[in-house]
């Protein structure tokens, strides 16, 4: 981690009822970050999409398991990650969504690391057999947008 980087943690239980918790805290560290609510509300986004297919299929529903979520940033650099300790997902397994099919099928689901990939500028998946599994979400603030901290 690059010096001069501020963490923040949040754990929550594996619960979809705390989502809305996980989307204030990293709404509420995205605006004091700077970036603007579009912005804002996409990295919400994302991570609530990452969290609930943790809940869906790292823990299978299982509501008493835990998620870490920390927020680490610094001059430039917004980054959310998310551990969990449940089941291994490879997102290289992961065929692309056909959106035309799901839209004319009225398909729910599947579309979660789709759009977390859309909305944020990388994510990343890492993998530490034995210990845990977690997702890396980046944002990098664009150029026009200075860095504010409130």
């Amino acid at each position: 981690m690059a010096s001069g980087s501020t963490i923040v943690t949040k754990t929550i239980l594996s619960r979809t009822d705390h989502l809305s918790e996980v989307r204030a805290f990293v709404s509420e560290a995205a605006s004091a970050f700077g970036f603007l609510d579009e912005d804002i509300a996409n990295i919400s986004l994302a991570v609530d999409e990452a969290c609930t297919n943790i809940i869906k299929h790292a823990y299978q529903n299982a509501p008493d398991k835990e998620i870490e979520i920390s927020v680490i940033h610094n001059k430039k650099n917004f980054e959310i990650r998310i551990v969990d300790f449940g089941r291994r997902f490879n997102p290289q397994e992961l065929k692309a969504p056909d959106l035309r099919r799901n839209l004319a099928h009225h398909r729910r689901g599947g579309l979660g690391v789709y759009l977390m990939k859309r909305l944020m500028d990388k994510v990343e998946y890492n993998f530490m057999p034995g210990r845990h599994n977690e997702v890396r979400l980046i944002k990098y603030l664009q150029k026009n947008q200075p860095a504010v901290r409130r």
